[in-house]
């Protein structure tokens, strides 16, 4: 880690430990490192380096140290350290990411609007999916609901993902 070249032994050590471990529960890791601590929810923290260095992500600053380094060791090879402190960090980056900026599944009329749109579709192209341009009509402008056999076809038809589609059902 750049700036932290000494973390890099305590680093490994652990690495090449938790490697070889046989673990079946958070006691068998606290029963071979006693300064292992475990949390709510049956989670293990380790002490490594004398607790220096912290891995959560508490804050847009440590995102954004968080997304450099990956940056830096995103090629990394399988199997060496730094391949498996890129998956921590993109754990990492992705629970702080959905705690504080969740993406919410686009609205059902949304996502068909998404797709007109990238497909140059009308009104008049969704006939075949929805029914009848009044249909068609009321469903765009959210006077009526989609049905399950519109749903299906704009899913089959379009590739419009049920997640979508069914949102807010």
């Amino acid at each position: 880690m750049p700036g932290h070249e000494d973390a890099k032994a305590p680093l490994e050590s652990w690495h090449d430990l938790v490697l070889k471990a046989v673990w079946s529960s958070p006691q068998d890791v606290k029963d071979q490192i006693g300064n292992a601590s475990v949390c709510a929810n049956n989670r293990v923290v380790f002490n490594i380096g004398g607790n220096k260095y912290r891995l959560p992500i508490r804050s847009d600053d440590d995102l954004h140290a968080a997304f450099k380094r990956l940056e830096v060791i995103f090629q990394a090879e399988p199997g060496t350290p730094e391949a498996d402190e890129m998956e921590v960090l993109v754990t990492l980056i992705e629970v702080y990411e959905n705690k504080h900026y969740p993406i919410q599944a686009a609205n059902p009329i949304e996502a068909i609007k998404f797709c007109m749109d990238q497909q140059g579709l009308t009104a008049r192209d969704l006939e075949r999916y929805i029914g009848p341009s009044g249909r068609v009509s009321e469903v765009l402008n959210g006077k009526r609901g989609l049905s399950l056999s519109m749903i299906k076809r704009l899913h089959d038809g379009l590739r419009i993902p049920y997640e979508s589609l069914l949102a807010g059902a």
